[in-house]
């Protein structure tokens, strides 16, 4: 099958979840389908990373979206219903070079990830395609709603409305539609989410393995520091659970690791000098290693958390929230530790570090728990009988 990938990202190098996500399926479909890729990106590319996603894509095309056009065009997202999200990444250059692209490709199926991508191809009803909504961006935007600044909460709200309306029109212009949980399934507002596929993440376990190494660090958390989630989290864990943990281990020490942390997230260190922000790293593997708990208290996002399935998969004992579990389904108090209030994530941080023996038993379990669940190759057979027209997921038929 001619396969055409349609991304709002180049998915190389593997620092945010989508890109995981994409690239960890397209490299397993390019072993039984013709894939040709094409990204869109906002930023510079580097040459060496297209270089090594050519090696297993029979084509790769990265449309740049350059800045001031893309504020320009953010101007007119307030004379249109779609949302800031699809505006953002829809271009008339990048919609020429994509019609061209599919005229001289001729794909037997299309697939789109994340509903950013969606507005260049859901007119051509000539093309068998599929949408990958991977979170329900509507979901996400509405607990960011909750948490926000109140001068930003009509703005927010209206994102959220725009995103419902458009998510569930996708879900009728596709032939099929997929999810990265069943959680987010849930989450859509369309009659008929039923019909979705659920296709989780997995974790490449040969990749992430436990490493013998002695800990540095007390507590960990990784990810995209630039995303909201993310900062909301290690925030809550900074100023809301740290202090408490404190009072009985008053020299606990924190690591956050993860790509373009945000000025909130680099004044944490600034100001206490157990806390130590890295930024980017190369092998986030070391990260996980240097430290002895992780602890993610998610408050708001959706998805698929893949940096718990990686310090699962490195034997790290994972402390998180009910809301993060939800979607990884580990068994509380056996592979995970759910924490609701800040008192309680303290209870649980204190009670690991002061219990080499439970830290062990949470880890071995979190480790067997991924392991059994969690697998790059099942998540992208999945998928591809998505594609093959072998699961009768068929959204737009009543």
């Amino acid at each position: 099958m001619k396969l055409l990938v349609l991304l709002s990202r180049v998915p190389f190098p593997l620092e945010k979840g989508d890109k995981l996500r994409a690239y960890h399926l397209i490299s397993r479909l390019a072993r039984r389908h013709e894939v040709h890729l094409l990204c869109l990106s906002d930023a510079p590319t580097d040459p060496a990373h297209v270089q090594h996603l050519a090696s297993f894509c029979s084509s790769i095309e990265v449309i740049r979206l350059r800045r001031w056009q893309i504020m320009l065009k953010l101007i007119t997202a307030v004379f249109t219903r779609l949302p800031v999200q699809v505006v953002y990444f829809h271009h008339r250059h990048a919609q020429r070079r994509i019609d061209a692209a599919i005229d001289r490709i001729k794909p037997d199926h299309v697939l789109c990830q994340l509903v950013r991508t969606t507005e260049y191809v859901r007119r051509r009803y000539d093309l068998s395609k599929t949408l990958d909504y991977m979170d329900t961006l509507s979901k996400g935007m509405e607990r960011r709603t909750e948490t926000s600044h109140f001068y930003l909460k009509p703005i927010l709200r209206l994102e959220t409305r725009r995103l419902i309306r458009y998510e569930n029109l996708m879900f009728d212009q596709f032939d099929h539609a997929l999810i990265i949980s069943a959680q987010d399934r849930d989450f859509i507002y369309h009659p008929w989410r039923d019909r979705m596929s659920v296709v989780p993440n997995g974790v490449d376990m040969d990749h992430f393995t436990p490493q013998d190494e002695e800990p540095r660090y007390d507590l960990l958390f990784t990810g995209n520091m630039n995303y909201p989630p993310n900062i909301d989290s290690v925030l809550y864990l900074v100023q809301k659970v740290l202090p408490i943990v404190r009072r009985a281990l008053p020299n606990t020490s924190l690591l956050i690791s993860g790509v373009d942390p945000s000025a909130s997230v680099r004044a944490l260190a600034e100001r206490d000098p157990l806390i130590t922000v890295t930024g980017w790293v190369k092998d986030i593997r070391k990260s996980y290693a240097a430290a002895r708990l992780f602890v993610a208290p998610m408050q708001i996002g959706t998805g698929l958390q893949n940096k718990l399935l990686e310090a699962m998969a490195m034997r790290k004992p994972c402390i998180t929230s009910a809301l993060a579990n939800n979607a990884v389904g580990a068994p509380p108090g056996e592979a995970i530790l759910i924490g609701e209030k800040p008192e309680e994530y303290a209870t649980l941080i204190i009670r690991l570090l002061q219990n080499p023996d439970e830290r062990e038993r949470i880890a071995r379990n979190g480790h067997d728990f991924v392991r059994a669940h969690f697998d790059w190759d099942r998540s992208a057979m999945d998928l591809d009988r998505v594609i093959s027209g072998q699961t009768p997921t068929a959204p737009g038929l009543p």
